[in-house]
């Protein structure tokens, strides 16, 4: 069985949110798993955000119920009021949708998805910078912030950039086996499928946003050594300042002890650990932790209870 991957192309795309996902199907078509891949577009050349022209076909290949469209991102800072596909793009998808098809959009993307109206009653994600804008603009709709991609009734949707390839290794993985996915991402130097409740931003970024310069070199050693025992005698020493003085300054940077922020980067790693199917003890140990009562304590606290 093939299956056709379709990418619409609109103006100023970015080219990783086409060229990740379009990288994974066509990795797999080489490796025997049956996909076939097509660029269309409403004009035939397309100039995308990084400069680069492409060219597109104007004509649509017939689509079946096993089949893919793709709406990569474009450069967005703050979206327009009209998505850039016109009326006849906007029920070519919903078309496609209605006979049983997929259609999948890598972060503002998902705007096209909703100007066709196949975001209504759905859950999606997208860009953490355009949440807000597209939970304003298809209140029929539920956001799901943060996250790398949401699968709703064959309406896919995925956050900015590098996570179009997520998207695409989890549609592989679900049409042609795990095995299949994780053959796809070993050939294109993967380290691993993220799932799609991944966070967009780990803690290690999250926490960046501030100017105190002591805090930065404290999170830079914390970020080398999150799994060994830290004491804060230690780290204050390495950034010459008492111990007082680095918890307050810590704090009042990032929001949290330093303490905190390491237990933080434990947990993000060790939730990275089961996803891929290391049990709770196993995990805790990888991140430092001496048993998992800590790894399910702290989990019971910022997430769901693990059960077992």
């Amino acid at each position: 069985m093939t299956t056709q991957v379709v990418f619409l192309l609109v103006p100023k795309l970015h080219l990783l949110d086409l060229a990740g996902p379009a990288q994974v199907f066509s990795t797999a078509n080489d490796l025997g798993y049956g996909y076939e891949l097509s660029y269309v577009a409403e004009v035939d050349e397309i100039l995308t955000a990084q400069g680069v022209p492409v060219k597109a076909r104007l004509e649509w290949p017939e689509l079946g119920p096993d089949d893919l469209i793709v709406v990569p991102g474009w450069r967005s800072p703050s979206l327009s009021p009209v998505p850039p596909i016109g009326p006849a793009t906007r029920q070519r998808l919903r078309t496609h949708h209605a006979g049983g098809g997929s259609v999948a959009s890598v972060c503002s993307g998902a705007d096209a998805l909703g100007a066709a109206g196949l975001l209504d009653g759905h859950r999606f994600t997208t860009h953490h910078d355009l949440t807000e804008t597209l939970a304003e603009r298809y209140p029929k709709a539920t956001i799901v912030r943060d996250v790398l991609y949401v699968v709703d009734d064959r309406v896919i949707t995925s956050a900015g950039i590098a996570s179009g390839i997520d998207l695409a290794l989890h549609l592989v993985a679900v049409a042609r086996g795990a095995e299949a996915a994780a053959r796809v991402a070993r050939q294109m130097v993967v380290y691993a499928r993220r799932n799609g409740d991944d966070l967009q931003e780990s803690a290690m970024l999250r926490h960046r946003g501030h100017l105190s310069d002591i805090a930065h070199r404290v999170q830079d050693l914390i970020d080398a050594r999150y799994a060994d025992r830290l004491l804060l005698a230690e780290l204050a020493e390495q950034v010459r300042v008492s111990e007082r003085t680095l918890t307050r300054l810590f704090t009042t940077a990032t929001g949290l002890t330093p303490l905190r922020y390491q237990q933080l980067l434990r947990l993000e790693r060790a939730e990275h650990l089961i996803g891929h199917g290391s049990t709770i003890e196993a995990a805790a140990r990888a991140v430092g932790f001496e048993d998992a009562r800590m790894l399910r304590r702290l989990r019971a606290r910022t997430m769901q209870p693990i059960a077992g």
